[in-house]
């Protein structure tokens, strides 16, 4: 009876440690843990602090990652690059396909684990209004990927559609999922039709 009572009094106390560790567990860690797996991902690349001042970046997958705002929330690899004359209009629906990899999870368990929209070929891509943050449809998506935008522009290189690899800290990502602090490496191809095929020159 005595070794019944003091187990249920152990996996109670246990219960109590594991709520009060949880407790303890605040924004601040979970934000430090943010940034210790996008950093940890970083550190294999080159980091250029600075736009170019004319906006040719370096293209391909051994380019380096340009940060995109001051506090190092998006930074963005150009696979492909648009055209600067078609840079998006205000309210102009963009056109999107992307997959993304979870780096909390990379950094931690070592796995690549991508899921997106990219998959399927056969559905139509996912839009935004550019620039245009007051409609669900568009804000959803947060702010990170739509910021390339202002820089490389659609049309890619007459062959290809624009093409990147984009780091998005959870600040700057989808908007119902900033409470869970992660950051993600998206893939991203935008489009400037729905077709999804990239513009016809």
């Amino acid at each position: 009876m005595k070794l019944k009572l003091f187990s249920i009094l152990l996996g109670g106390v246990a219960m109590l440690l594991m709520t009060s560790c949880e407790e303890s567990y605040s924004y601040a860690d979970l934000l430090r843990d943010e940034r210790r797996a996008c950093n940890s991902f970083l550190s294999g690349y080159e980091i250029v602090d600075e736009i170019p001042s004319d906006t040719v970046f370096e293209v391909g997958p051994d380019a380096p990652f340009y940060k995109l705002d001051p506090d190092g929330n998006v930074y963005m690899q150009v696979l492909v690059s648009g055209s600067k004359d078609k840079r998006p209009s205000d309210d102009q629906p963009v056109y999107f396909r992307f997959m993304r990899l979870d780096l909390n999870y990379l950094y931690t368990d070592g796995v690549e684990f991508w899921e997106g929209n990219a998959e399927n070929m056969m559905a139509d891509p996912t839009y935004f209004l550019y620039n245009n943050y007051t409609l669900n449809s568009s804000a959803y998506y947060g702010y990170g990927l739509q910021m390339p935008l202002q820089f490389i522009g659609l049309g890619g290189d007459g062959v290809y559609p624009t093409k990147v690899n984009l780091l998005v800290k959870s600040q700057y990502g989808f908007t119902d999922e900033i409470s869970d602090v992660v950051g993600y490496l998206y893939n991203i191809t935008y489009y400037d039709n729905m077709i999804g095929g990239g513009s016809e020159d």
